[in-house]
């Protein structure tokens, strides 16, 4: 049994109308998450938190999006596609996988960059195994040696995954020999098991979920069954209307683009999104609005559709696009959206 001791309290109501203690209103209550906690302690298999590590790019979120079967994480070719770290949960017979979406580690560039390097690197203290996902298909990057170099500092069971064999294998020796290197520089005895697969495809991802489910402990479920993430309901709005602007833009403008949800009004038939779109300078307004605002408009739609299909209900998303001085430098502005 779980004990939901300071849950049940938190879920206590006492009268208002008087202090008799034997009144029925001053009985604790039990919250139907204390319940439900309860009822996962029951089904004892193996669940642990799993680290999805590596650089940009290399196709984290297309990976977690394939082995839920639902998209949890926004993709796109653009650099920092993702700003958050995103818990994805992955709940079979076996137990449940708790993965953390981390941003892709790259080249920072100001306060933003290294926030978000920071915020990946973190994700690995305390996570009961270590996903580092590298590109098959293309030659090491420092990045990738600076991960193998970090896995090696403590004993985090670990898994690399050599992604996108879709595209092309011709590197997979150079990453086996690199980590082979500096594992006798550092002279450690961490021993990775080395998947090969592609995420687009669908190839590996059931070696390496039996692979991950062996490294986690036993124990009961970290979450109740029905949820496939905890990441907030508008930042992961936030992220479905800035990667329609990913789609359209690529590399124009993304990096100083970012989305805030103002307010949800939500009806039994319809919910309307209110959002701000920053950007750091007058003249990126119009690139963001388009030609007679075709653009946002498209981006609204789009966003529409999608969110749609995620929550059920009918949208309407409004923009509205302001100007936030180089935000990506104001430390209280990236507090403000997550990324701090």
């Amino acid at each position: 049994m779980v004990e939901c001791g300071g849950l049940e309290n938190r879920c206590a109501r006492k009268s208002t109308g008087g202090s008799n203690p034997s009144s029925s209103a001053t009985q604790t209550t039990r919250s139907a998450y204390c319940i439900k906690m309860e009822e996962n302690a029951l089904k004892i298999g193996r669940s642990g938190i799993v680290a999805v590590v590596g650089r940009t790019n290399v196709g984290k979120s297309t990976l977690l999006n394939a082995l839920l079967g639902e998209k949890v994480s926004i993709v796109s070719d653009t650099v920092q596609t993702t700003r958050n770290i995103i818990r994805a949960i992955l709940t079979e017979d076996r137990g449940q996988l708790v993965f953390l979406d981390t941003p892709g580690v790259h080249k920072a560039d100001g306060d933003f960059g290294r926030n978000l390097n920071k915020m990946a690197r973190s994700s690995v203290g305390g996570a009961d195994a270590v996903l580092l996902v590298l590109d098959a298909s293309k030659k090491s990057w420092q990045e990738d040696e600076g991960w193998m170099r970090r896995l090696m500092k403590d004993d985090t069971p670990c898994v690399i995954l050599l992604n996108k064999t879709d595209i092309g294998t011709g590197f997979i020796a150079s990453y086996k020999e690199l980590w082979a290197n500096i594992a006798a520089e550092k002279n450690c005895a961490l021993k990775p098991v080395w998947i090969e697969a592609s995420a687009l495809k669908g190839d590996g991802l059931p070696a390496l979920t039996k692979t991950l489910f062996l490294m986690v402990p036993e124990g009961p479920h970290l979450f109740p069954e029905e949820i496939l993430t905890d990441y907030p309901r508008k930042l992961n709005m936030a992220d479905v209307i800035r990667e329609k602007y990913f789609d359209r833009l690529h590399d124009e403008l993304p990096h100083c683009l970012a989305i805030w949800i103002e307010e949800i009004e939500e009806t039994q038939s319809k919910w309307t999104i209110q959002a701000v779109v920053y950007v750091e300078r007058h003249s990126q307004k119009g690139i963001v609005i388009g030609e007679k605002g075709r653009l946002l408009k498209s981006v609204q739609y789009q966003a529409e559709k999608e969110l749609f299909e995620m929550y059920g209900v009918k949208m309407k998303v409004k923009l509205w696009v302001k100007v936030e001085k180089n935000w990506r430098k104001n430390f209280f502005f990236l507090k403000k959206l997550g990324y701090a």
